[in-house]
């Protein structure tokens, strides 16, 4: 499978699972959470799914006939958005759901990674 078939794959997988926890946070944590940590929860989810539009334009742009040096920084971008992803609103997930507050220092390393895949695409957008 090619890099932008991956990318889809992961881009649909958040999308998935992104409506599926916006659904139960709406619906089934109502009576368990108090609101605050259902905001957590659901910036989460926001976060989520900006970031899997992301992916999935990295996905398209790294089909086009761009310069292979281009489709390096989409595709590098797209790999920083989903692990992105995973520690931004995987660790906001994990707090909501378990009150632990270990995870809270995991949301930065995610809002940085998210913050040099932005910078990727930004980069090639000057190259």
């Amino acid at each position: 499978m090619n890099k932008s078939k991956w990318l889809l794959f992961f881009c649909g997988l958040f999308g998935l699972s992104g409506v599926a926890l916006g659904a139960f946070a709406a619906h089934g944590l109502k009576a368990t959470l108090p609101p605050y940590l259902i905001d957590v929860f659901n910036t989460g989810v926001l976060y989520q799914f900006i970031h899997l539009f992301a992916i999935g334009l990295c996905a398209v742009l790294i089909q086009l006939n761009l310069p292979a040096k281009a489709q390096k920084y989409f595709f590098n971008a797209a790999i920083c958005f989903i692990i992105g992803i995973f520690c931004f609103s995987g660790s906001l997930y994990a707090l909501a759901l378990t009150g632990i507050k270990w995870f809270g220092p995991i949301t930065p390393l995610g809002g940085l990674t998210f913050m040099i895949g932005w910078g990727c695409s930004l980069t090639q957008q000057h190259k």
